[in-house]
């Protein structure tokens, strides 16, 4: 008898340093029946996921082969099972059965038995696939039409979103605005401050890029200076804002769904619906005006570091310097090249807002819906930032601005 918790202690100790006897693998053998009249299958060792494998082949020998009168399949020697060697016992049971031969189970204890009880006869059919019983048409027109749908769907979403937001930010109930300018003026600074070092940086080296290559192909033509009105009107009326947005869409719209579809997945939506607050105008409305105001302003910031961009390379490859960059610039840029660029701007910023928002709020219960639809949210602002853009082109043109 142990006389102290240290002896008892050092017992256990000892004991837990023993090591474990290997597992044998999983054996099967055939034998015939006393007198003729069936066989037996031996079964012995471990049945389990990782060490059935030795047997597969000859198990699948035997459960082929034919033969007459009774089957015992003998389990008694088996040392530990789970649910792949009882499957395989389950199969050897159906497929003796399906022979018409008498296949029972002998020496099955509880663990063993309750197993292969648990499991069906036959494993359940798929079910039919009538994908190929369609006509041509309905296999040609139904994913467009699904297609058109689920467009329909998210315009009419995006419709209430953008009403329930400005419906929220009004006077509610008499407790005053549904909005604090404190989580505006946070979310301008997560989604305008906190961006400007990328957008900087993103800026300068496009500039440079648009800089470099217009110089080498217009030195050809003895026409380098000109390098200085293609970065200018081409960066203030279509690149800067563009490239901002589309990093804006992939920067600030994940964030937005990945919130607001976190927020329903914990049933944070659903509670401020319970205590009388309008969900989209609570979290929805603060990040569209931060974004309407954010998305101007990392475009001035851009505009300047990608002018900055290409004067540098102009001045290295070029020689070009900075005063010849500058009023080459003012001759080349007017009002309306800077402005074309900056009223794209706030549409821009509520297309990523409006499309980040829908998508959140279409998250389901599962961290894989969140995945998808933060994929999608990106995918569709930035095809919605540059179908924008290709309609203020279009009306730009029209109009001759």
């Amino acid at each position: 008898m142990l006389r102290s918790t240290a002896d008892r202690s050092r017992v256990l100790l000892n004991l837990s340093r023993k090591k474990p006897v290997p597992s044998q693998p999983a054996e099967i053998k055939a034998e015939d029946l006393p007198g003729g009249d069936g066989e037996r299958y031996i079964l012995a060792g471990e049945w389990r996921n990782h060490s059935i494998s030795p047997v597969l082949k000859a198990f699948g020998d035997l459960e082929k082969s034919s033969g007459s009168g009774s089957l015992e399949i003998d389990v008694s020697g088996i040392d530990g099972i789970d649910t792949s060697g009882a499957w395989l016992i389950r199969r050897l049971l159906s497929a003796k059965a399906e022979q018409g031969r008498d296949a029972k189970l002998v020496g099955a204890e509880g663990t063993i038995e309750e197993l292969v009880g648990a499991l069906p006869e036959k494993t359940p059919a798929p079910p039919p696939n009538d994908q190929d019983k369609r006509s041509l048409f309905d296999r040609v027109f139904s994913p467009v039409g699904k297609t058109m749908t689920e467009f329909a769907g998210d315009f009419v979403a995006a419709m209430h979103i953008l009403g329930s937001a400005v419906r929220g930010a009004q006077l509610k109930f008499g407790r005053g605005s549904g909005v604090s300018p404190a989580s505006v003026v946070t979310h301008i600074d997560r989604m305008g401050v906190r961006a400007v070092p990328i957008i900087l940086l993103m800026s300068f080296l496009i500039g440079a890029i648009i800089a470099q290559q217009g110089a080498f192909q217009l030195r050809y033509f003895g026409a380098e200076i000109f390098v200085v009105d293609l970065v200018g009107i081409l960066q203030l009326r279509e690149i800067g804002v563009l490239i901002t947005a589309i990093m804006i869409a992939g920067r600030s719209g994940s964030a937005i769904t990945a919130e607001i579809g976190s927020m329903k997945m914990r049933e944070e939506i659903d509670a401020l619906t319970v205590i009388g607050l309008n969900p989209v105008g609570v979290l929805v409305f603060p990040r569209l005006v931060a974004l309407t105001i954010a998305l101007p302003l990392l475009t001035i910031v851009a505009n300047l570091s990608a002018l900055y961009g290409a004067a540098v390379i102009t001045l290295v490859y070029s020689g070009i310097t900075f005063d010849t960059f500058l009023s080459r610039l003012k001759e080349a840029v007017d009002f309306s090249s800077v402005a074309s660029g900056m009223i794209k701007a706030p549409f821009m910023a509520l297309a990523i807002g409006i499309v980040a928002a829908v998508e959140g709020m279409k998250v389901g219960g599962s961290a894989e819906l969140l995945g998808q639809h933060v994929t999608s949210s990106v995918v569709k602002s930035i095809f919605a930032v540059i179908l924008i853009d290709a309609m203020f082109a279009i009306f730009y043109s029209a109009i001759d601005f």
